[in-house]
């Protein structure tokens, strides 16, 4: 199977084909509303804003694995996206990214790219730190690590990065305009 081969369900209920995203970069990222990474949602939405016409699409799939920090319905995640981010992007039904329940295409989405770390700085040190804590082994798997882990995937389906939510954004959005 490839990326094309997924679906994924909107807040509405109804089934997305990745298949409708042919021909695009598509980032999928896992979300949260109530986390220190939230006022990415502002890099996010400036990102689609600036780069939707040129072939970007977001696909917004709220969790709440993560210390319970997207308690909220599928409506009240949205009306706080949209209320405070002006978000414009997809945003998919409150999912589950890790363990028996996580959605195939994040089974699929981390074979394709592996956790490879943190990075440098401050926030790479802090979530290392936090997750030993909670998975001693928490380097040696593909699991999502915390909310705001992002998946580009290019104009031909391949799944071609994944970025921590610790990346800065700007490294993010330089690495989608190389593929737009």
């Amino acid at each position: 199977m490839n990326f094309y081969d997924y679906n994924v369900i909107n807040a509405a209920g109804e089934p997305v084909s990745m298949s409708d995203f042919k021909n695009k970069v598509v980032m999928v990222v896992n979300t949260a509303t109530g986390c220190g990474f939230t006022p990415q949602y502002k890099d996010i939405e400036s990102m689609y804003e600036k780069y939707h016409d040129q072939g970007l699409e977001i696909i917004d799939i709220p969790c709440n694995q993560f210390a319970g920090q997207t308690p909220g319905s599928d409506k009240e995640i949205h009306d706080f996206c949209t209320l405070n981010y002006h978000t414009q992007f997809p945003q998919m039904k409150k999912s589950d990214v890790n363990g028996n329940n996580s959605l195939e295409l994040y089974e699929y989405l981390k074979n394709q790219q592996s956790f490879k770390g943190f990075g440098k700085g401050v926030k790479a040190l802090a979530m290392s730190a936090m997750l030993k804590k909670i998975d001693k082994d928490y380097k040696n798997n593909s699991d999502i690590k915390w909310n705001f882990t992002k998946f580009i995937v290019d104009r031909e389906g391949n799944v071609v990065a994944r970025f921590e939510p610790t990346v800065k954004m700007s490294e993010v959005e330089s690495f989608i305009l190389s593929l737009l």
